[in-house]
């Protein structure tokens, strides 16, 4: 290095001090990869409400989406966007390709024709590990989920797959499941919570988009309610849930969109109230009963019912 009136250095720091000037910081050395991953930033989430997932104006899109399964055409020209925090109910009759699309999403069927991302990537060309951090499916069989002998055990197994801190996944067990042992095995369990262990294990990789299919087939009114409470606050959190259902309730009360698929493609898509007012088939029993009012849900009569006691009440409220 050459420094002042032509000097000669062989340590370009001495240069610098001789002429006045402070030395560059060196640059920091890169950690060794094993290291690396050690110091790989991990956030643990302890609670639901925790769950917050980054801002991002899509989280999935899909565009002119065609599916095959062998020579039939599953999933023909579907094109669907989600935003965060948005509740999708996907409904049709039986074939209809909810399940296709959910497949598809989480990379499990190759598109024929068309695209789609979520969170940029494309599902099947994304490795498995990568891909749990933006995409999560509970399938309509929980048990498809659960392979070892103890609730502790499946809760290792998910953090390790999801790279999370350990007992990021019991804790979450903690809140969804509650009183439920380590040792107690997954097959013990009774429908309504091998589906929240289920939930839980695809929660732990925080995954901005959740896919559940057909997730309140087989539960009670009690266990029906907890999920609705559970998927409420993912979805307050930012996520953003897509949930192929026959249960018309569900959709009502949760989802603030359906989309109606039929022969492998959208025959309707819109706010809620909108389609289901508007498909006979697809509007749940409050609406058919009291109609033509607009209600959906037995919390909305509850609603409506409370409004006018209070006007009666307060009768200068009216006024």
């Amino acid at each position: 290095l050459e420094g002042v009136e032509g000097v000669a250095y062989e340590d370009g720091n001495t240069a610098f001090k001789d002429a006045g000037m402070t030395p560059p910081a060196p640059a920091p050395r890169p950690l060794p990869p094993q290291r690396s991953r050690l110091f790989r930033k991990r956030v643990t989430p302890t609670r639901l409400s925790e769950m917050a997932v980054a801002a991002v104006a899509t989280v999935a899109a899909v565009d002119h989406l065609t599916v095959r399964r062998g020579r039939v055409e599953a999933l023909h020209d579907v094109t669907l966007t989600v935003a965060p925090g948005e509740t999708i109910a996907l409904m049709g009759r039986n074939g209809a390709g909810k399940s296709t699309l959910l497949s598809a999403l989480v990379g499990l069927v190759e598109p024929a024709a068309g695209s789609l991302r979520v969170g940029g990537a494309v599902p099947h060309r994304t490795a498995p590990r990568e891909l749990v951090r933006r995409v999560g499916l509970v399938p309509q069989e929980p048990r498809d989920l659960l392979y070892a002998d103890t609730v502790a055990a499946e809760c290792v197994a998910a953090d390790r797959d999801a790279g999370a801190e350990p007992g990021t996944c019991r804790a979450l067990v903690s809140e969804l499941l509650p009183g439920i042992g380590d040792d107690t095995h997954p097959r013990d369990l009774s429908e309504g919570q091998r589906l929240a262990l289920a939930l839980a294990l695809v929660l732990t990789a925080r995954p901005p988009l959740l896919l559940l299919d057909e997730p309140t087939r087989g539960l009670d009114y009690a266990a029906k309610s907890r999920l609705v409470t559970v998927l409420r606050n993912l979805a307050a959190a930012g996520h953003a849930i897509i949930l192929a259902t026959h249960d018309v309730e569900l959709a009502a009360e949760l989802s603030h969109r359906v989309v109606i698929l039929a022969d492998g493609e959208p025959v309707a898509d819109g706010p809620t109230a909108e389609v289901v007012l508007a498909s006979p088939s697809f509007a749940p029993q409050v609406t058919k009963i009291l109609a033509p009012q607009k209600w959906l849900t037995v919390s909305q009569i509850r609603n409506a019912l409370h409004a006018a006691d209070r006007e009666t009440a307060d009768p200068e409220a009216e006024a």
